[in-house]
């Protein structure tokens, strides 16, 4: 079905780019962290986690993709998806049916259009969890924020404070934990860490970068035309990327 909507879409949007292909819910996930996309198309039904469930996911992020659910609802339970401000494939998925989708997505994605355009909120979907028969599932309890992070400091395992991290870097199997003294190593991925961290504290600017709030002095941009985060007494400058620039547009 994947391959099927894949080679549908070539014939309806050509210029379309497709950067990854998952199998189940989390692997849709991490692509979708690793990638960036502009657009995801989710099965309502995967292994692991629904598409519903990866959504709720997407949407609680800094600014998630816009999301197409292609479903094998039948036609009674597709009504549901027609009054939400969500599109919706069933599978499988016509060609006629698939460029009217398109046309939606092109007219959400050219910049002078409303960011949520084609958007999909949190309270968007529980209600559509709760028009397709299911319970909303309730929100679980906040886990405590991370406060200590055991790292490798050369031969040493050092016992750091999370007051003491200026910004966290992915590199390979490992995340670099930057301070004012040095830098150290864990082997905690920046996905996880982004669960763990206070999100007004810790703004992640980057797939592969969570920086300290208290440490941002302001942003500039390149001469490639990228924003970039100046930080208070260090040299070094951060990207953002495309996904977290309106972090920044109050600066």
């Amino acid at each position: 079905m994947r391959d099927y909507l894949e080679g549908q879409l070539k014939t309806a949007w050509p210029e379309l780019k497709v950067v990854a292909k998952a199998a189940n819910g989390l692997e849709a996930l991490r692509l979708i962290d690793e990638e960036a996309p502009d657009v995801v198309f989710l099965d309502i039904r995967m292994p692991g986690m629904t598409g519903l469930d990866v959504a709720a996911r997407l949407v609680a992020g800094a600014k998630p993709p816009h999301i197409v659910f292609v479903t094998a609802f039948d036609q009674y339970a597709v009504e549901a998806f027609e009054h939400s401000a969500v599109d919706y494939l069933l599978k499988p998925a016509s060609l006629e049916r698939l460029e009217k989708t398109v046309g939606k997505l092109k007219a959400a994605l050219r910049p002078s259009e409303p960011a949520a355009a084609a958007g999909i909120t949190a309270a968007t979907l529980q209600a559509l969890l709760q028009q397709l028969g299911g319970a909303a599932p309730a929100a679980p309890a906040p886990a405590p924020s991370l406060q200590w992070i055991r790292a490798s400091q050369g031969e040493q395992t050092r016992l750091i404070a999370i007051d003491e991290v200026i910004y966290f870097q992915s590199n390979d199997k490992y995340t670099s934990v930057f301070l004012a003294d040095g830098e150290s190593l864990i082997r905690t991925p920046i996905s996880k860490l982004r669960e763990q961290l206070d999100e007004q504290q810790f703004w992640q600017i980057h797939r592969s970068v969570i920086v300290a709030a208290r440490h941002v002095a302001g942003t500039r941009h390149d001469f490639r035309g990228r924003l970039m985060v100046q930080l208070k007494g260090r040299d070094e400058q951060l990207v953002v990327s495309r996904n977290y620039v309106d972090l920044f547009r109050q600066m």
